[in-house]
């Protein structure tokens, strides 16, 4: 017999439909308000390291608290102390889009709570995922080897591209055959998650090749030294397993010739992926297509529409042109995971396509994107941004006081001051204080091999226009002057 439980035993209670409904009603005010008032706010928080930390009490509660109180310390403890990565003003890294669509299609998903790991435990969530995948595939022109319509290929939504980067490297190594020691081989202005993965797979900081840029084209990879460094290491008894290509460095945006990488991978047997997290999304514009010529020649592709295609963050995605290398790698079916759907195939189980098990709900926010934007309406967006950041690049080549480190590429502009570093770097610490802006800098060497320090203009986030690209210009014109004059 069970004893009854003490008053303090009893589970609490859930909300009704109607406090959620209101809590909900409530917060997505909120969000509202934020994006109508995100103009007028400090693009990055005037707050001290610890404050936060400082506000929040060391103990949880030991007994519920309201509703109210809880959206009230959101108002007053978290929106002061966020970086505005939706700010019109917010040109640093590269964006990380949000819209409304996509934040309805994540709140669905919250909603739902589905965990699609297999096929067998929410097939919407795997079918719509598989669809989306094609769509997107078909929208940025990749070959139908890459579709799930392929039988063949196949895309999958990953969290990040770092993510995407080690599902390929790990169906790489899976893949080779020959003995040897395994070497992999990307441009010396590669993500760092290249390296990064290296170590996850257990591979030493060595086992990557950085094959040297080159200044005087783009800093993209030279394919001949490329050529050339897997010639030796062929010689000497090494293995090149993986190559990646860069389309879209994260410094410069440089662009790594795929069709190049791509012949040379062929001819040594490694498997070329293609990482396009920031460029990628621009494919859905014919004209720029050409970023990715020879992308038949890869066997993975990523990018991330997290970034500046109206899906908030966190959605990147995967293509591979040969599905059953990455189950091969991946796939582990522990009893508990068999089920009928799996063994009669004829399903995907998404659970063998990526490092974790369990997986949200993700499609549903991409397809909501595609369908309220269509595709239009996306290349509209993804144009006037390039629009916005040529007619930057111009006023910055029209300014005898500032030099471009690099050509631009798409909606990135990267820029310095003439003279020494110092100068820059001032600049830009200057424009941050300032609360209406943010960018961010990198350094890339020139061809004598001198590091220079440069700021780089990233235009495209949500709500920018061409008014706040003019008075970031105008910021930038005013506190040049300061610098320059040693105010």
């Amino acid at each position: 017999m069970v004893s009854a439980m003490s008053e303090s035993q009893v589970a609490p209670e859930h909300m009704t439909r109607e406090e959620f409904r209101q809590a909900g009603l409530e917060f997505i005010d909120l969000i509202c308000d934020y994006w109508e008032d995100i103009e007028e706010l400090p693009v990055n928080p005037s707050v001290d390291p610890g404050s936060l930390l400082e506000a929040l009490p060391e103990s949880p509660p030991q007994e519920p608290e309201s509703w109210d109180d809880i959206q009230s310390d959101v108002r007053r403890l978290i929106l002061p102390a966020i970086t505005n990565w939706q700010s019109p003003g917010f040109f640093g890294y590269f964006p990380a889009n949000a819209s409304a669509p996509a934040v309805l299609g994540e709140l669905l998903s919250a909603g739902l709570g589905v965990q699609g790991m297999l096929w067998s435990t929410s097939p919407a969530c795997t079918e719509l995922e598989m669809r989306m995948l094609d769509w997107l595939g078909e929208m940025i022109g990749l070959p139908d080897t890459f579709m799930h319509s392929s039988g063949v290929g196949g895309g999958v939504i990953q969290g990040t591209a770092s993510e995407a980067s080690l599902v390929a490297l790990v169906a790489a190594r899976s893949r080779w055959s020959g003995g040897g020691e395994l070497k992999a081989y990307a441009s010396d202005q590669a993500h760092s998650s290249i390296a990064k993965a290296i170590r996850i797979c257990g591979l030493q900081e060595d086992d990557l090749r950085l094959i040297k840029s080159d200044p005087d084209d783009a800093y993209a990879m030279q394919s001949e030294a490329l050529e050339e460094r897997i010639k030796l290491d062929v010689a000497d008894g090494v293995a090149p397993f993986f190559i990646c290509a860069t389309v879209g460095t994260t410094s410069t945006g440089a662009l790594d010739s795929v069709r190049e990488l791509g012949r040379i991978a062929r001819q040594c047997g490694a498997w070329l992926h293609v990482d396009a997290a920031y460029a990628g999304s621009a494919l859905v514009c014919p004209e720029h297509r050409a970023m990715i010529d020879g992308i038949e020649r890869a066997d993975s592709f990523c990018f991330n529409p997290h970034k500046w295609l109206l899906t908030n963050f966190d959605l990147s995605a995967l293509w591979v042109q040969d599905r059953a290398h990455v189950l091969n790698a991946l796939s582990i079916t522990p009893e508990y995971l068999k089920n009928t759907a799996t063994e009669r195939g004829g399903v995907v189980d998404f659970r063998d396509w990526q490092i974790p098990l369990g997986r949200r709900f993700r499609a549903l926010k991409l397809w909501f994107v595609i369908r309220q934007y269509g595709v239009a309406g996306l290349q509209a967006y993804i144009r006037r941004h390039i629009e916005l950041a040529s007619q930057f690049e111009q006023w910055v080549e029209e300014d005898d006081r500032f030099e471009l480190v690099a050509p631009r590429c798409l909606s990135l502009v990267c820029f310095r001051l003439r003279g020494d570093d110092d100068r820059t770097r001032e600049l830009l610490e200057r424009l941050n204080a300032t609360g209406e802006v943010f960018l961010t800098h990198s350094a890339v060497p020139d061809s004598t091999g001198t590091m220079r320090y440069f700021i780089r203009m990233a235009i495209g986030a949500t709500k920018t226009e061409d008014h706040h690209v003019q008075r970031a210009w105008s910021l930038i014109q005013r506190e040049t002057s300061a610098v320059l004059d040693g105010g």
